[in-house]
């Protein structure tokens, strides 16, 4: 059985370029040794995340990350059983929504910011699915 589980948070601290593309590397190689899907989408403190994969695994993984002093208001979004995952290309996908039209974070959002924390989990897999839509993923090491 595989399960999506999305979540969002805060940087603990302020993020820079060098750690997120760590923590990037850093999942990818642990990822794919679990089975693990998903992409991480980030602006400035805020992170929503997709997990996918076998329910043991994503569980595990999630646990870790609420655990992880990197981030802080850890808030579970999304958490369902799946026939097929939505990010099978990507080990950890990456979106920088610095460089994504305001106007799709509008569409989901009160204002042209992330803000996963005052929307749907169903909004915010809508945005995740745009993304996917017009190519804003970064596939750069799948």
């Amino acid at each position: 059985m595989i399960v999506r589980c999305v979540y969002a948070s805060r940087a603990a601290e302020p993020m820079q370029a060098s750690l997120v593309d760590a923590i990037l590397d850093e999942s990818r190689r642990h990822n794919a040794a679990k089975g693990i899907t998903g992409i991480l989408c980030y602006s400035g403190d805020t992170f929503i995340q997709v997990l996918e994969g076998g329910r043991d695994e994503v569980c595990e993984l999630f646990n870790t990350i609420v655990r992880d002093e990197r981030h802080t208001q850890v808030r579970l979004l999304v958490y369902e059983e799946i026939s097929e995952r939505k990010f099978s290309q990507w080990t950890m996908g990456q979106v920088n929504l610095s460089s994504v039209n305001p106007g799709l974070l509008l569409k989901y959002h009160e204002r042209a910011v992330l803000n996963p924390f005052s929307c749907s989990g169903q909004a915010t897999m809508a945005l995740l699915d745009e993304l996917v839509a017009t190519a804003s993923i970064v596939t750069r090491g799948s």
